[in-house]
């Protein structure tokens, strides 16, 4: 059973912004890349289909397949990880979440569901906050 991350994008704005910060960590294959301190104990179950949730502005937007896990160490020396993200961003329900430090894990049925064509029109420059307010009144 696949298992998640969810991480608060700090710093960033709405879904371009954090397309365009992901921009400049792209690794050889074209995949993001995101560093952290600690490697998940649980890695086996992140890489069977989890992907990493992304909270911006206390709403959780957007999705990542997890492609790999990699360990490695910063320049200090100590160790960290480097989570290997799909290029591309996957539109899940906006789903409201409190503000946390470092990532979480979360289960499948605690998840939001992505948006598909059939569950709703969704215009990509939409701005955020409208399409959290179109998913809140159950319009999307």
């Amino acid at each position: 059973m696949p298992l998640h991350l969810i991480k608060l994008a700090v710093g960033i704005e709405h879904i371009d912004h954090l397309k365009e910060r992901q921009s400049r960590f792209i690794n050889d294959v074209g995949n993001a890349q995101h560093t952290t301190r600690m490697f998940p104990k649980r890695s086996d179950a992140l890489l069977d289909d989890g992907s990493m949730f992304w909270v911006i502005k206390r709403m959780v937007l957007v999705r990542q397949p997890i492609i790999a896990l990699h360990k490695g160490t910063n320049q200090e020396g100590r160790s960290m990880c480097v989570i290997e993200l799909a290029p591309h961003h996957i539109y899940v329900q906006p789903q409201r979440k409190r503000p946390f430090q470092g990532w979480r894990y979360l289960k499948p049925d605690e998840a939001p569901k992505d948006i598909a064509d059939g569950d709703g029109y969704i215009e990509p420059d939409m701005p955020d906050d409208m399409r959290a307010e179109l998913s809140r009144i159950g319009l999307i």
